[in-house]
C-alpha cells in the first residue's frame, strides 16, 4: 500500500482539490473543472486548494480513505479536450480491493486476508 500512498502524495502537490462520496469513490481533482463537475454532482465532502495545503489534502485522503466502505478506490482526474474520451481523464491511485491484493504474512498466499489464521485457531481447539 505504501507504493500507492507515494503515487496520492505526488498527485496531491498538484491538484487544486479532493472530492469524496462518503461511500468509497475519492478523487483527486488535478483541475478546476473537475472541481466544478463535484460540485454540480454534489458530491459531499469537497475540498479545494484554497482551503487546504497539499499536506492536508493528503491526511484528509487518508482519513476518508480508512472510513470508506470496502469497495473504496482513490483516482486522479483531470479534464480532456472536447472530442475526448473523458475515461482518459482517470488515473488510479488505488485500486479498487488494493488490500485484498496483499500477500498474508503468515501463509504467503494471495487474498488469504488472515483466513489462513482462522483455520489454525480452530485446529487448535479440536
Amino acid at each position: 500500500m505504501d507504493e500507492y500512498w507515494d503515487d496520492v502524495e505526488v498527485a496531491v502537490q498538484f491538484a487544486q482539490g479532493i472530492a469524496f462520496d462518503t461511500c468509497h469513490k475519492i478523487y483527486v481533482l488535478m483541475d478546476d473543472r473537475q472541481v466544478e463537475l463535484m460540485r454540480e454532482y454534489e458530491y459531499d465532502e469537497i475540498r479545494t486548494r484554497s482551503e487546504m495545503t497539499p499536506a492536508e489534502m493528503f491526511d484528509t485522503l487518508k482519513k476518508w480513505y480508512a472510513e470508506s466502505c470496502v469497495l473504496r478506490f482513490i483516482q486522479g482526474v483531470h479534464s480532456v479536450g472536447e472530442n475526448e474520451d473523458e475515461n482518459d481523464g482517470f488515473t488510479t491511485l488505488i485500486p479498487q480491493g488494493a488490500e485484498q491484493e496483499l500477500e498474508c504474512d503468515d501463509c504467503g498466499e494471495m487474498y488469504c486476508s488472515g483466513v489462513c489464521n482462522d483455520y489454525d485457531d480452530e485446529e487448535d481447539e479440536d
